[in-house]
This record gives structure tokens, C-alpha cells and sequence, in this order.
């Protein structure tokens, strides 16, 4: 959605890799744990965007930073320095920004202030790019020189979609005459959809904190549903979203097939980096890699796409996900 090409994506889960190859049989997916995954093959493409394991840095774990043996940030390090992008983009969990974890991230970029990288670091909320969730996250850009000075974070929406707007259709999708009102209860953003992990049991909308407030939005966030409420579902109680409307809160298109039985399919929606939010993150990252400064200045995410009228950068990128992302 930002104009680049993908050349190899990485997952060590079978049922993310299905679904990448059921969407984009095109594509290089190579199940793998990424520590296994040399990077040589990959040189000269302009972009490594990852989404690095995020427990290690979650106030949902124990926080123990480059102490847990699922922080992937040296591997992260490691395929950088062998594929050399022009750009990179890492994502995590916004506790990542602590001041816990400050020698951590400064570790971090001056290891890549050395590969040869300007390195720039926040945090972005979901909601401000078109998606019905807070959804924090903090996002870390890394441009080769030439390119660093073209590079402008992307501009927050000027509008903020609901989550009752979004869904009403889905919701009303099996004839449930409580939809409407439903809806116009469901008129905020949600909180962050948590995908969780193979270590806990079925999907569900989070710990307590998150499902009370999935409940302000008249959801019952205990459990996801097979499907839809139907013509017999009470008017008084509340509904359980899908998958698809998770989905659909995390901004992923309709279009796209999630596989899997309703656990897997639910980790992998709850666990993603909100598409939308990649592509405003992606466009900006184009448009320094096309040094447009002046002729791309920064704008509403809702109005950049008409900038991108020009056949799609040729050049090559390659998009990684690792594990328990």
C-alpha cells in the first residue's frame, strides 16, 4: 500500500506463513526462525521492516529486556548489517520507550549510527491514521544519510474513526435489528486489541483492564463469536466481535484471508502492526527514498495517495516478521 515490492518475508509459525501465501502467492514466504536466516541473499533491497518479539519489553510480561531470550533485536542488528538497506523500520510494544529500557535503545542506535544510519524513534498511536483503536506503538526508522534529511514522520488524520461505524455492517450482517443502536453505544476508539500467545487458552479481548473497556463500547470482550448475532440474539445483551471484525478494527481489508481454526486466526489479526498504520509509516519512508522533499511535502494520510500517481518504486524491499510478534 506504500508502493513497495516484497522479496522475502520471514515467520516461524506455519499458520501466518499459509496466510501470507493464500494473499500474496507471489511472495518469497520462508518459514523460519529468523536466527536461522541469512541475510546475503537479500542485499540491496531498500527496506527491512520488522515487527521485533515483544514481550521482553511488555508491562503484560516481566520486562526483562535483553535478559529474555525472545528479544530479537541482535538478529534484527545482525540482517541489517548483512543486507544493508537503504532504510529500515522496527516496531514494539510502546513500553520499549521506557525509561527502563534507555541504555538498551541507545545501545540500539548507536550500533546502527555505526552500520551507517540516521536514526529516529516514536511512538504512534493507531487512532490517528484511520484505525478504531489507541493501539501504541513504538516505531523506529533508521535512513542511510543520503536519505535521512527527506524523511518526515507521517501527519495524524484529521478525523478519528469509531469502532460502532466501522463494524455496524458486520454487525448487522446476520439480520440483528439491534445493530443500529448498538452502534451508536460503540461510538469510541477501542483499546488495543491483544492478540496474546500459544501459552494461553482461546481468544479473547485482553486481561480485565482492557475487556472493561471493550465493555464502555457495549462488546463483551470475554470471548470472539463464530459469528454475527442473529434475529434472536436479545437486544439487551452484548455481542462478541469475529475475527473479521477484529480485523477490521486493526484495519486489515476485507479481502484479506486470515487461515486458520478461530484461535490462530485471531492471534495473528490481534498480534499485527495495524496496515494502515504501516502504510502512512511506508509512504513517508518512500518518499525519502525518492529524495521528495520539496515535492512531497508532509500531508493527511487521506490525501497522500494522490501523490503516488507515478509508477511504484522499482527497487526491492524486504519485509520480515519474527517470531511471537
Amino acid at each position: 500500500m506504500a508502493g513497495f515490492d516484497c522479496v522475502g518475508a520471514v515467520e516461524v509459525d506455519a499458520q501466518p506463513c499459509e496466510t501470507l501465501r493464500h494473499n500474496r502467492p507471489k511472495w518469497n514466504v520462508v518459514q523460519s526462525d529468523i536466527r536461522e536466516v541469512s541475510g546475503r541473499e537479500f542485499q540491496g533491497v531498500d527496506l527491512v521492516a520488522a515487527g521485533v518479539p515483544c514481550p521482553p519489553f511488555s508491562i503484560a510480561g516481566k520486562q526483562l529486556g535483553k535478559g529474555d531470550d525472545r528479544d530479537l533485536f541482535p538478529e534484527a542488528l545482525r540482517l541489517i548489517s548483512e543486507i544493508k538497506p537503504n532504510a529500515v523500520l522496527l516496531e514494539n510494544v510502546p513500553g520499549f520507550a521506557a525509561a527502563k529500557f534507555k541504555s538498551y535503545r541507545q545501545e540500539l542506535f548507536s550500533k546502527l549510527h555505526r552500520f551507517g544510519y540516521h536514526v529516529e524513534a516514536d511512538v504512534l498511536n493507531a487512532s490517528s491514521f484511520g484505525v478504531p483503536q489507541l493501539r501504541p506503538r513504538f516505531v523506529l526508522i533508521a535512513l542511510k544519510h543520503r536519505f535521512a534529511k527527506f524523511f518526515r514522520w507521517p501527519e495524524p488524520l484529521d478525523r478519528v474513526v469509531n469502532v460502532g461505524s466501522v463494524l455496524v455492517d458486520l454487525m448487522a450482517a446476520n439480520g440483528w435489528p439491534g445493530a443500529e443502536a448498538w452502534a451508536a453505544r460503540a461510538m469510541g476508539i477501542a483499546p488495543t486489541v491483544v492478540g496474546g500467545s500459544k501459552k494461553h487458552g482461546g481468544p479473547d479481548l485482553g486481561p480485565t483492564r482492557a475487556r472493561a473497556q471493550w465493555k464502555l463500547l457495549a462488546v463483551d470482550g470475554l470471548g470472539i463469536a463464530d459469528h454475527a448475532p442473529n434475529e434472536a440474539f436479545p437486544l439487551e445483551t452484548l455481542p462478541r466481535l469475529t475475527v473479521r471484525m477484529v480485523a477490521r478494527v486493526q484495519s486489515f481489508p476485507d479481502n484479506w484471508v486470515i487461515t486458520g481454526r478461530k484461535t490462530a486466526a485471531y492471534r495473528q489479526v490481534g498480534n499485527a502492526f495495524p496496515p494502515l498504520v504501516a502504510r502512512a509509516v511506508g509512504i513517508s519512508i518512500s518518499a525519502a527514498l525518492r529524495e521528495m522533499e520539496t515535492r512531497m511535502p508532509a500531508v493527511p494520510l487521506n490525501e497522500s495517495m494522490v501523490l503516488f500517481e507515478k509508477p511504484p518504486l522499482k527497487r526491492k524491499w524486504k519485509r520480515r516478521q519474527v517470531p511471537n510478534n
